[in-house]
């Protein structure tokens, strides 16, 4: 029982990852499945009035805070050896940062960028119909990530989500689990 219970303990309050996640992080090595995150950590909420996408210094971005949840965002994949095929990302600053700092090599695709703001609102339709249209014709059989926003994930997996957390669903849109880095 003692032993039992040190086990217990090391797996919750030492390792990385609990066991929930281990479902996970085995569906990850079957590949072949959608890992939708969410941007990691930038203060605030919607975008200041003078965003531009062109333009990261009028857009939300992340803080030290933000930087460090995108580089263990990267950590979790290499640490359990999971293989990635592609990594597209939201033309927001804040996703193509967490991208990069998760993944190093990304592609961005119009279909993930937010329409939480008023004036993006009228895309949504359109990008949801293309970010489905995107799946369901891939080829591909192994994991593809999608690193985007609270409103897309929540349309598309019918999910809350917050900052850094990667949701792994099946190509039916189906979500396996997920996994929280803070």
């Amino acid at each position: 029982m003692k032993k039992l219970l040190i086990i217990l303990i090391y797996t919750l309050f030492i390792s990385d990852y609990t066991l929930a996640n281990q479902v996970v992080i085995d569906s990850l090595k079957s590949s072949g499945k959608l890992i939708f995150i969410r941007h990691a950590y930038a203060p605030g909420g919607g975008d200041p009035d003078n965003f531009r996408i062109e333009d990261c210094s009028t857009q939300r971005n992340l803080d030290k805070t933000g930087i460090e949840q995108a580089k263990r965002i990267g950590k979790f994949f290499k640490d359990n050896q999971i293989s990635i095929d592609l990594v597209l990302s939201s033309e927001w600053c804040r996703c193509k940062e967490t991208a990069k700092k998760a993944f190093k090599n990304y592609k961005t695709f119009s279909a993930l960028n937010s329409f939480f703001a008023s004036k993006f609102e009228k895309n949504r339709d359109k990008q949801i119909k293309d970010l489905k249209t995107f799946i369901t014709s891939l080829s591909s059989k192994k994991n593809i990530v999608f690193v985007t926003h609270y409103v897309v994930i929540s349309e598309i997996l019918n999910t809350n989500v917050s900052s850094g957390t990667i949701i792994v669903a099946d190509k039916n849109f189906k979500v396996i689990g997920t996994v929280e880095v803070n």
